[in-house]
């Protein structure tokens, strides 16, 4: 008996593991974004799966965004037929989410930024603090007698930011002081705001103190998903 169960356990010990769970893949890709450095092991079954991944993700009008380089994936919705073609309109999946001019702003400079440190070389992880996002953003805002209001609301939009999942909160060092929160820059920002949209970046800032200077708020639209 003991020889049988010594057996029993090298044939299980030498038996192929079981093949990843195709429906866990795409319900955790329908609710956030995957990276490779939070799932490895997720991210290792989607490398072997996609090809089943992106056929079921068409059938619900998506498509499979996989960046091996970046270490992200996503499923983005399928671009709208031309007004003249004649497929059929199909609904949307996933909404566009409507963006405030504050935002906006904010998404274009850590995108500069993040193109900026890739041209240095080095690292590829991207670590900003609290306070330099409040120096990166209030260049562009008017001056207000409520300093304390102002960083408020450039808190504000950079917890807008974390939750729509371009700037991570890190953990702080042990016996860091309380204003010495630091975040990492998602670089699945780069597959957001694109090359050409950062070739206009200066045109567009240009356009933004204008609307800062009238008080008019702009909104624009982002493809995440």
């Amino acid at each position: 008996m003991e020889e049988q169960h010594s057996g029993s356990d090298e044939a299980r010990a030498a038996a192929p593991a079981p093949v990843a769970d195709l429906s866990v893949l795409l319900i955790s890709l329908l609710k956030s974004v995957l990276y490779r450095d939070g799932d490895e092991r997720q991210w290792a079954a989607l490398l072997n799966l996609q090809v089943q991944v992106r056929d079921y993700a068409a059938v619900l009008n998506l498509d499979l965004v996989l960046d091996e380089a970046e270490g992200h994936a996503f499923l983005r919705s399928r671009p709208e037929p031309a007004d003249d073609d004649s497929a059929p309109r199909l609904p949307r999946l996933v909404a566009r989410r409507p963006l405030s001019f504050p935002v906006s702003l904010l998404l274009a400079l850590l995108r500069k930024k993040l193109a900026e440190f890739d041209a240095g070389g080095g690292d590829t992880r991207l670590v900003v603090s609290r306070d330099d996002i409040v120096e990166l953003v209030r260049v562009f805002l008017p001056d207000g007698p409520n300093e304390a209001r102002l960083i408020d609301q450039i808190e504000t939009t950079i917890n807008k930011v974390v939750k729509l999942g371009f700037l991570h909160k890190l953990k702080a060092a042990s016996g860091a002081s309380a204003g010495a929160t630091s975040y990492e820059v998602r670089r699945i920002l780069k597959a957001f705001v694109d090359a050409q949209w950062l070739a206009e970046f200066d045109a567009r800032l240009a356009s933004y103190q204008s609307q800062l200077a009238g008080v008019t708020p702009a909104r624009e639209e982002t493809g995440h998903e």
